[in-house]
């Protein structure tokens, strides 16, 4: 069996979120069960240092505060080595925690690695998503093959926050 033999999972609202432990930039072990209490968000993005995936952290970097006031963590998920993840923070000057994950398992286990469409053709990838788990560790609400572009903001104004 291939990748593409298997449809992604689908995460929807109340499903317990896959529980991870995944190495930040600096390679320090941070686990999901870590915020229980808060709301966190758990997006996927597929690489580092390319120009969506920085234009989606720079817009959560500059969105932090007002989601952290809204008792919001962020938590940026993808394939990229932790010293990718840290040249990518430094570079960036990124203020929201960055974990690797470079064998697809929690993006997998999210959905959020499988088909998509590239340029008009099918590809097997990490499919741009976000999730907000709640403080008891459900999906609040789970969004799929999200834009880079404009995302937060509409996160934003879908929280009541922008």
């Amino acid at each position: 069996m291939t990748e593409t033999d298997v449809a992604p999972v689908r995460l929807t609202p109340g499903d317990v979120a896959p529980d991870f432990t995944l190495p930040d930039a600096d390679g320090t072990p941070v686990p999901l069960a870590s915020y229980r209490g808060r709301r966190v968000i758990v997006y996927c993005y597929p690489a580092a240092l390319t120009p969506g995936c920085t234009t989606q952290a720079v817009d959560f970097t500059a969105a932090a505060g007002d989601l952290a006031e809204a008792g919001l963590d962020i938590i940026g998920v993808s394939p990229d080595a932790p010293d990718k993840l840290l040249r990518f923070r430094e570079k960036e000057e990124l203020g929201i925690t960055l974990l690797s994950d470079p064998d697809k398992e929690v993006l997998r286990a999210y959905g959020a690695f499988g088909p998509k469409k590239l340029y008009g053709k099918e590809v097997i990838g990490v499919i741009r998503s976000t999730f907000i788990v709640d403080a008891e560790g459900r999906i609040e609400k789970a969004a799929y093959n999200v834009k880079a572009t404009g995302h937060v903001s509409k996160l934003l104004r879908d929280l009541g926050l922008g």
